[in-house]
């Protein structure tokens, strides 16, 4: 079953915020055309599969039989070849230091002392003519000032497609400046994952992480992120389409998932092969500052290994098989919820995972806040308060766990939080 209770129908109406997540739906009109977008306002698209920064070769990703891209009619049964992706040279900026002559030619080995400069760090680009705003340039900043030791932690709940909101929060914690670029020196930021579905610009999303997450490590801090249960249902709709698969509940198909759960249209025509190489490789857990950071509030990690090294080894490679009921199995495990939230069983759960991974507290997105309150109501619309009452995170389970999902998409709040809390 996807998403219990909490999911909404795949109408035909524009998608918007409401008080209850059954209330959205998917737009079935023809979108306008969209340039992947780097999160920068008027930037050229800032992406290209380069292996010097995606670690590796890029994987290749078989074809959904059906989809023709810039279609919104991904129903069909008849496969569609699709076009080779462009490739781009890995371009380099050349910056001589100051304080060094300029190489000779063909001296390739680094003298004593030597500091890297702009031109070893990635240069992302699209852009086949390689002129200006082709690529999204890296200001490197000197070892010296980056000696202080880690900076200050934080972390975002489910950003679900809210480019604007998640701009405005990042801001608001000097973490980005006026032109959206990493402003925060060596911070280190921590996304919980559920990146797209339901928002409307949920690659706007994924493209500005992708950059941020350069620009923080030129700057000595690090931009990082989790993977949560609607990557693995965006790999699936986009790998396997409407391809059956054995759920609890019968046959049941990743497209029809992924529309169900808010899958929007736009994000699909937009998806590249380089946004889901970064998807199939986010880690599913890890741990900072006593800090165990999850995207779910479940125990299923504890199916994937005894330790969060097994855990993200163990997940990657069962994604790398490139199954759909494999790849079903990881998502339906993501998607369960609640199992920190009873006041008698809660904190056992919680102290199941501490005990095997590490760390003090469980830090972790997927349930919105006011569904762990019972702030919003069951689907017959009997509620209590509305998610607006929502400002900051959520501890419970006898202050083991903190819930990072304020419900932005139920007009609730994106929360972006130092660690650790002061409560």
């Amino acid at each position: 079953m996807v998403e219990g209770s909490m999911t909404q129908g795949a109408g035909q109406g524009p998608a918007m915020r409401t008080d209850t997540l059954r209330d959205f739906r998917v737009p079935v009109s023809e979108p306008a055309p969209h340039k992947a977008s780097t999160g920068l306002p008027g930037d050229a698209p800032g992406y290209g599969g380069h292996p010097a920064y995606y670690g590796g070769a890029p994987t290749p990703v078989p074809p959904v039989p059906g989809y023709v891209p810039g279609q919104p009619e991904y129903l069909g049964s008849t496969p569609t070849a699709r076009p080779a992706p462009e490739t781009v040279p890995h371009q380099r900026t050349a910056t001589a230091r100051a304080d060094a002559p300029a190489p000779e030619p063909g001296d390739d080995e680094p003298d004593d002392g030597y500091t890297p400069t702009q031109r070893d760090l990635p240069v992302i680009g699209r852009g086949a003519q390689g002129g200006p705003g082709d690529t999204v340039q890296v200001q490197y900043v000197p070892q010296e000032a980056q000696a202080t030791g880690p900076g200050p932690l934080y972390v975002v709940g489910d950003v679900h497609g809210y480019l604007d909101e998640l701009v405005t929060e990042l801001q608001a914690q000097d973490l980005i400046d006026a032109d959206r670029r990493w402003s925060a020196g060596n911070a280190r930021l921590w996304f919980l994952g559920d990146f797209t579905d339901r928002g409307p610009d949920g690659i706007g999303v994924i493209d500005l992480v992708m950059r941020l997450s350069a620009e923080a490590a030129a700057a000595g801090g690090y931009c990082k992120a989790l993977m949560g249960n609607h990557e693995l249902l965006l790999i699936g709709a986009k790998r396997f389409g409407d391809t059956p698969v054995h759920s609890g509940a019968g046959t049941a198909t990743f497209q029809a998932a992924w529309l169900l759960n808010g899958g929007q249209r736009t994000d699909m025509e937009r998806l590249e092969d380089v946004h889901l190489q970064w998807m199939s490789r986010l880690d599913a857990a890890t741990l900072e500052d006593g800090h165990l950071l999850l995207h779910s509030d479940t125990t299923a990690y504890l199916d994937y290994g005894d330790s969060i090294e097994d855990v993200n080894d163990t997940i990657h490679e069962l994604l790398n098989r490139n199954d759909a009921d494999i790849t079903w199995d990881l998502f339906r495990k993501f998607t369960k919820r609640f199992a920190f939230r009873d006041e008698e069983t809660g904190p056992h759960a919680v102290r199941e995972l501490l005990g095997t991974y590490g760390g003090g507290r469980v830090v972790h997105g997927h349930s919105p806040i006011p569904y762990l309150l019972g702030e919003v109501g069951t689907e017959d619309g009997d509620g209590a308060r509305g998610p607006e009452a929502v400002d900051g995170p959520h501890v419970y389970a006898e202050g083991l766990a903190i819930a990072m999902d304020g419900g932005v998409t139920m007009a609730g709040k994106l929360l972006v939080v130092q660690l650790p809390l002061r409560d």
